[in-house]
C-alpha cells in the first residue's frame, strides 16, 4: 500500500458493481468501498525519528493518538484512518502531511451509474454549506472529500488534535449523512436490480429499507 491518497494515485478503495455481485451489496457500503482491511493502529505517539517522518508528521500521530483515532501509519508522511459510519459502515480517510499543510481525502462513492448531473448538482450545493472539506471528482469520476489545513497555525498541540477532531468530524459527519442522497440519485437503477434479485431469490432486503421509495408499490420484501 502506497502513501498516495484518492486524487493522487494509488487509492486502495475501488468502487464495486453491487448488481454483478449480490454478497457485496449485503453491506450497502459496497456501492463504495471494496474489501480492505480497516486501519491498524501504530505507535503514533512515537513514529520514529528515521528519516521516513517529518517533524510535522510526527506532531499529527501524536494528536491521532490522543484523539484515539484508528489509524494506521504509512511512510512516508500519510496515515490511513478508519471511522466508523451509521449509513456507511466506515470511512476511510487518507491524512498526507505536506510542507506546509495537511491535505485531508475520503473516497466517498464510485461515479454515478446514472443521472450524474443531478448527483454533481447535489454535490455543489452541499459544498456550500460544507467547512474545511469540499465535494470533487477525480479523473474517473468518482467522488471525494477533500480539504487542506495549514499546519504553521497548528504549533500548539492541543490546538492541532482539536482541529483535526473538527475536521475528521465534518468528513464523517458528511459522508455518513449524505451517502444514501448520492445513491439514490446516482444508483437508482442498480438498487431497483439488486432489490429485485433478492426478493426473487428470497434473500432479505433490510438493509435496503432505507431505499424503500424508489421500489414500486407493488414490489416484494417491504
Amino acid at each position: 500500500m502506497t502513501a498516495s491518497g484518492p486524487l493522487t494515485g494509488g487509492d486502495p478503495m475501488t468502487g464495486a458493481n453491487p448488481v454483478t455481485d449480490p454478497d457485496l451489496v449485503a453491506d450497502t457500503d459496497a456501492m463504495t468501498d471494496p474489501d480492505t482491511a480497516g486501519g491498524v493502529p501504530g505507535r503514533l505517539d512515537d513514529l520514529p525519528d528515521d528519516g521516513r517522518w517529518s517533524p510535522d508528521a510526527r506532531r499529527v500521530g501524536r494528536a491521532l493518538a490522543a484523539l484515539g483515532v484508528d489509524a494506521r501509519p504509512e511512510p512516508p508522511d500519510a496515515f490511513l484512518l478508519t471511522l466508523p459510519g451509521e449509513r456507511r459502515y466506515r470511512t476511510l480517510v487518507w491524512l498526507l502531511v505536506g510542507t506546509h499543510e495537511l491535505l485531508v481525502e475520503s473516497f466517498v462513492c464510485r461515479r454515478p451509474d446514472e443521472n450524474a448531473d443531478g448527483v454533481h448538482r447535489f454535490l455543489l450545493q452541499r459544498n456550500a454549506r460544507l467547512r474545511s472539506v469540499a465535494y470533487a471528482i477525480d479523473a474517473d469520476g468518482d467522488i471525494h472529500l477533500v480539504g487542506r489545513v495549514g499546519l504553521r497555525p497548528l504549533a500548539d498541540p492541543a490546538v492541532l488534535a482539536d482541529e483535526l477532531d473538527t475536521v475528521l468530524g465534518v468528513v464523517l459527519s458528511t459522508s455518513d449523512e449524505d451517502f444514501n442522497q448520492i445513491l439514490e440519485r446516482g444508483f437508482a437503477g442498480a438498487i431497483r436490480r439488486e432489490w429485485a434479485w433478492r426478493t426473487e431469490r428470497g434473500y432479505a432486503v433490510k438493509n435496503l429499507q432505507a431505499f424503500r421509495h424508489l421500489i414500486g408499490p407493488d414490489a416484494t420484501g417491504g
